[in-house]
Formats: structure tokens, C-alpha cells, sequence
């Protein structure tokens, strides 16, 4: 579902401005409709932050559409946007409570709830990222568990995938070695 709704804020709202779509999460916002919280790259290098809404609206009744999919048409509308050089600080409120609020200082305090606490996680990662690599400069974050910020491990920065796959294959191969006949005679 994230990588069909990745590829179509892509075509709709980035490919147009020539940025390159990197990492979005889902937010809570008072308003009615979808949020998103996207980070792009531009051709120039300039890394922005948007508040995307999305608004759900009816197409035109054709004798085509035979589906309900095809009579909805999605509408992606950025709300803010920011540059990632004018953030100053991301404070994650409390790092000891799972709470999925965190705070984004730009020249004013922008509050941000994500849906979940992994994807409060993933969206500063991904910042973390972008700011050492297009800004030159580390990321000023407060009130986060490092652990998950900055994996300290060789496995873990190759994504969750991967170490779920190698823990899966390693599991596979002690259940393969307890099935094997030992034998008992020296």
C-alpha cells in the first residue's frame, strides 16, 4: 500500500517540481483528509519537508469505470513546506515513552504525531540521513533513543528486511541441525 501511495504523490506532486520523493510517514492532523509528512530532493540538492493532504473526490461517471477504485480520484495538496537547512532542532519529546509526538523547530515549533512511534523513527532517520549527506552538517536531536537513531551494528544498517531475512535463515538452520540424526556409537 506505501509504495502505491509513494509512486502516485511521486508522479502528482514531485516529479513535476523535479524532486525526488525519499521518505514519507502518515500524520494526524485536525483536519479532515489524509497527512503525510514527505521529504524530497530536489535536482540542486535542496532536501524540503511538506505537509501533504490528501482529499479523496469524484471523477466524472464514465461507461468505463466498472470499478470503485476508478471513480475515486485522489488529490495530493501540499499544505507547508519547509527547507530541512532551516531546521534547527527535532525534539522527540520523551525517549522513554512510546509516544509517536515529536516537535520540528524551524523559525517557529511545528508539532507533529505520526501514527506510530516506528514511524516517528523512520521519518528522523531518514533526516539524519539527508542532513549529513546534502547539508554538511549533523542533525540537532534531542529527547531520542540513539539505539534506533544511529544502529551501532553492522546488521542493522542494512535495513529491516535484511535482518529479519537473516534471522529467519539462521532459525531455518538450527532446525535443519536439531533434525539431523547424531550418531550415538564412537
Amino acid at each position: 500500500m506505501s509504495s502505491l501511495l509513494r509512486e502516485e504523490m511521486q508522479r502528482v506532486l514531485f516529479r513535476p517540481e523535479k524532486q525526488r520523493l525519499v521518505e514519507f510517514i502518515e500524520i494526524e492532523e485536525p483536519t479532515q483528509g489524509r497527512h503525510f509528512l514527505c521529504v524530497s530532493v530536489a535536482k540542486n540538492k535542496v532536501v524540503q519537508l511538506s505537509i501533504v493532504g490528501c482529499q479523496a473526490s469524484q471523477k466524472s461517471k464514465s461507461k468505463k469505470s466498472h470499478t470503485k477504485r476508478s471513480s475515486i480520484q485522489e488529490c495530493y495538496v501540499r499544505m507547508e513546506t519547509w527547507s530541512l537547512q532551516d531546521l534547527t532542532l527535532v525534539d522527540g519529546r520523551d525517549p522513554d515513552v512510546d509516544d509517536p509526538c515529536f516537535l520540528l523547530h524551524f523559525d517557529k515549533v511545528r508539532a507533529v504525531t505520526a501514527v506510530s512511534c516506528s514511524a516517528k523513527y523512520s521519518i528522523v532517520r531518514a533526516l539524519v540521513a539527508l542532513s549529513d549527506q546534502h547539508c554538511q552538517r549533523s542533525l540537532n536531536l534531542q529527547n531520542f533513543d540513539w539505539a534506533y537513531i544511529k544502529p551501532t551494528s553492522f546488521y542493522s544498517n542494512r535495513g529491516d528486511c535484511v535482518v529479519l531475512s537473516q534471522i529467519c535463515f539462521y532459525a531455518l538452520n538450527l532446525v535443519c541441525l536439531s533434525m539431523c540424526p547424531v550418531p550415538l556409537d564412537a
